[in-house]
């Protein structure tokens, strides 16, 4: 019986909570895996912990409707007051690391995962800043630890790339290039349709593509943190996000990008890393490319990975418009590979 603890309590981790619920059969049938969820924390909701298990539908109802937390109570000398106390409060065996993106530091998510780890549970996330700030650090105590520390749902939601690769022995990867934030991709497309981009922006804000603040999609910074953790983990050439050329979609013009389109040559913002000796020269900017070629084609919230490796000399992934149950997939994947190894 493996205990489970999500950190954030999201749209991310509530549906992974209801994956999990819903494969709870198939999980102990196929897999011999049974699991009860013993922790979730929120800033709302605080440090929750039970290691008899938690009742996770009215956990979402208080986080919904803002009430406070029907959860086991707990005497004041008792109730956990941050992770490592929650952690053992809960009797934890994985962590479900889903808070949100420091772009800068990766923090505190780096310091939640190394917490989880010395506690002796396996690490999960879908938070790609530990992933660029601190792979080697991480990975390095989890094989410490006899633990794991995985992050499939980081880049392209649950698609196996990184495990993908770990089946993949002695291939050397020299490059790859391609879409990976479709916020940009339903932008460019309401561009196309004659909207400005505050416009499109607002659209794809009303539609819930985009964040309220999607700073970070817009200017590159996802397309960038992305491109930093696949070089980092495929590529095993540590990168910094002020190597990688960066250029975001706001200068773009409906014009520019009306006119691309009509001529053939949509804009997509373009993620590439290319090996160059000892290190990788990489990028993330706005280009055109050719409609009729696989990134041309790729709209709405769909992505797409072509990988050039010394034996394939192109491995290409899409992913066709993937919804949160995707990236709460990756996560649970990840839980089958940690309780399964």
């Amino acid at each position: 019986m493996y205990n489970l603890c999500l950190l954030g309590f999201g749209n991310v981790n509530q549906t992974l909570a209801r994956l999990l619920k819903d494969r709870e059969h198939e999980l102990r049938d196929r897999h011999g895996i049974s699991f009860r969820i013993t922790g979730v924390a929120t800033r709302h909701l605080g440090w929750i912990a039970d290691p008899d298990g938690l009742d996770i539908a009215r956990l979402e109802k208080a986080s919904v409707e803002r009430a406070p937390s029907p959860a086991k109570s707990w005497e004041s000398n008792q109730k956990p007051q941050n992770v490592r106390d929650w952690l053992k409060a809960a009797q934890a065996d994985i962590l479900f690391e889903a808070t949100s993106l420091n772009v800068l530091t990766g923090q505190p998510a780096i310091d939640h995962i190394r917490a989880a780890l010395q506690h002796g549970a396996h690490a999960i996330t879908a938070n790609k800043g530990p992933i660029v700030h601190a792979h080697r650090e991480l990975r390095d105590l989890a094989a410490k630890q006899g633990k794991r520390f995985l992050f499939e749902s980081t880049v392209m939601d649950g698609v196996p790339i990184f495990s993908l690769f770990n089946q993949l022995p002695a291939i050397h990867l020299q490059g790859f290039h391609g879409i990976v934030n479709s916020t940009t991709n339903v932008i460019l497309s309401e561009m196309e349709n004659g909207l400005s981009f505050d416009e499109s922006l607002k659209k794809a804000q009303t539609l819930g593509i985009a964040e309220t603040d999607a700073t970070h999609d817009i200017d590159g910074w996802d397309a960038a943190v992305k491109t930093a953790a696949l070089i980092t983990v495929l590529m095993d050439v540590p990168v910094r996000l002020e190597d990688i050329h960066r250029e975001g979609i706001r200068e773009l013009t409906t014009n520019a990008v009306r006119n691309g389109h009509r001529d053939g040559w949509p804009f997509k913002l373009v993620c590439r890393a290319q090996r160059v000796g000892d290190s990788v020269k990489a990028s993330v900017m706005p280009e055109k490319v050719l409609s009729s070629s696989p990134m041309g084609k790729i709209s709405g919230t769909s992505s797409y990975i072509y990988f050039e490796t010394d034996i394939f000399p192109g491995l290409a992934i899409t992913e066709e418009n993937p919804g949160l149950y995707a990236t709460a997939y990756g996560m649970l994947a990840d839980f089958v590979r940690a309780a399964t190894a």
